[in-house]
């Protein structure tokens, strides 16, 4: 498995893998044709039928644009073998023959592949194991915690990195929960997380809690939708589910930084699993790989906070993810607004029911988190396209 800093990226949203993952190629291909005359980017798939209301072309007219023309061709009906969201850049000379073409895939959380046999965009592994199987038996049998193998495997500046990481989802949610008015697009959707934060500041504690994690979670995911900066747990679309937990949890229970940071390792081992093994792209698996494990990261994360054993913290992720099973991505006009931002709501909640059912629980259970994967996978890729980040099915047909 790849080192978590390739899991929480801090950046822009609205979208890891139609924002972040686009614009970060277009200066991989900038950086090699500084001298073309004209630049051709063809969008495929997932990224062309939903690209506009996630930016994906302005991401990329930001980057190449200063250096010559461009132009954006949309193929959405088109779809390259490998996976959904494929993009094709061409630089061209004076007299518009091919300099250099490239095909790449923006294949989930801002990460980039140019396809299955090919490995020269890939980084080292820096986890010798990929299962929680394997993860969770090892720390059985030396005594030690999920996060303690994040410090046995990342080089030592892991935990600054984790405490910039953390800084930027309180940041977000801070900014999120003061800031009113309208997100951009054409849903004219206002902003709630302002609202619900003072409404929930008035409750009785039993309430209170409910309406606090739906605050935080509204306001990192209005942040996001509206192109500010968050990190992506794992993607831009979940960005808000576990910074929701953990602001709550920091501020109801008093946690320090350093026990936050190893609940932010232990959930990154959760979500590197299952990038690792399935996929954490909408346009791949749907909603489920991006809500669905964003809820078994932060369920993880909490179980960890409050002192759960190593199989009570997997039972948490296993559920906030089973539970999540089968979820479509069906952004309204393409947008990460409808659904997505009550969803990240939702699944806070439900990660924190997940570790309270965990809790009362010895840790043993009949359903994996890995089995979970799997089954996240086939499920995924059985799903019609149409109801993985095209826009064209679900919730997205109704308006």
């Amino acid at each position: 498995m790849k080192s978590l800093r390739e899991l929480y990226r801090i950046g822009k949203g609205p979208s890891s893998s139609h924002t972040m993952g686009p614009q970060q190629a277009a200066r991989m291909f900038a950086s090699r044709n500084g001298s073309a005359h004209s630049f051709e980017v063809t969008l495929y798939g997932s990224l062309a039928a939903t690209g506009k209301g996630h930016q994906t072309d302005v991401a990329i007219i930001d980057v190449l644009q200063p250096l010559a023309p461009v132009e954006i061709v949309w193929k959405p009906t088109v779809f390259l073998p490998y996976h959904p969201n494929g993009m094709c850049f061409v630089a061209r000379d004076a007299t518009g023959s091919t300099i250099d073409d490239w095909t790449v895939f923006s294949i989930g959380g801002g990460a980039l592949s140019e396809g299955e046999n090919s490995n020269s965009m890939d980084s080292p592994d820096v986890y010798s194991m990929s299962t929680m199987t394997d993860i969770m038996q090892w720390c059985y049998d030396n005594g030690r915690s999920y996060w303690e193998y994040v410090d046995l495997s990342e080089d030592e500046g892991i935990w600054d990195y984790l405490l910039e990481v953390w800084n930027a989802m309180k940041a977000a949610v801070e900014r999120g929960i003061n800031t009113e008015g309208r997100l951009p697009g054409p849903l004219n959707l206002p902003r709630k997380a302002s609202t619900y934060y003072v409404k929930a500041s008035g409750y009785q504690r039993n309430l209170q809690t409910r309406g606090l994690v739906y605050s935080y979670a509204l306001a990192v995911s209005e942040e996001n939708a509206s192109g500010g900066t968050i990190v992506t747990a794992p993607t831009c679309g979940s960005c808000g589910v576990l910074p929701a937990v953990l602001y709550h949890l920091s501020k109801g229970h008093n946690f320090s930084d350093e026990k936050i940071l190893h609940s932010i390792a232990t959930a990154g081992i959760v979500g590197n699993v299952a990038k690792t093994n399935a996929s954490i792209s909408g346009a791949d698996v749907g909603c489920q790989g991006e809500v669905g494990v964003a809820c078994a990261m932060a369920s993880a994360a909490a179980c960890q906070l409050f002192g759960g054993s190593p199989s009570q913290i997997e039972y948490a992720a296993e559920m906030g993810l089973e539970h999540h099973l089968g979820m479509t991505c069906d952004p309204v006009c393409g947008l990460v607004q409808i659904p997505c931002i009550e969803r990240n709501a939702f699944a806070a909640a439900r990660a924190l029911d997940s570790n309270i059912y965990a809790s009362f629980s010895d840790g043993i259970h009949r359903v994996s988190f890995d089995k979970v994967i799997n089954v996240m996978k086939q499920t995924g890729h059985d799903l019609p396209s149409l109801y993985k980040e095209t826009s064209e099915g679900g919730l997205a047909t109704s308006f």
